[in-house]
Formats: C-alpha cells, structure tokens, sequence
C-alpha cells in the first residue's frame, strides 16, 4: 500500500479549502482517508495553512509521500523528515 499525504478538496463553488490528509494512494481525491493532519485556505488573505508538525513528521518518517503542493507547504512551513 502506498501512502500520500495529499490535500482533500472541501469547500463551495469557485471557494475551495483544502485539508491535508493522509491516504491510501488508490484512494479517490475525496474519497476515505488514513487520518486528517492539517488544512489549507488558499481563499484567505493572507493564505492559512495549519498542519500538525508532530503527525506530519510521524507519517514521513513510516514512508508517506507528501504530492508536490504539500511537499512545498511543508518546506514554506519548516516541516522535514
């Protein structure tokens, strides 16, 4: 099983929020996920992102691939193995 973490896609109409999930890999965008670390409001301003550091860090270190758009709100935010 491959694991992601990924962003989930919430949110109305032409006003996305995002949450930042862990999941299997051949799991729909929206569909079932692993566990829920964080969210991302790109709609805000300023942007919000929140992600929990410690489980962030705990699913990278057991293997989790984070996608590109995670992969960099992690490094805006300090978050590494």
């Amino acid at each position: 099983m491959a694991v992601k973490i990924r962003l989930r896609r919430m949110g109305s109409h032409k006003s996305p929020f995002y949450r930042v999930v862990v999941a299997d890999s051949r799991r729909s965008r929206d569909g079932k996920f692993i566990e829920e670390i964080g969210y991302y409001n790109p709609v805000s301003e300023p942007k919000e992102v929140k992600i929990n550091e410690e489980r962030a860090v705990d699913w990278l270190n057991k293997g989790a691939q984070p996608t590109e758009v995670v992969a960099r709100l992690f490094k805006e935010n300090g978050i590494e193995k």
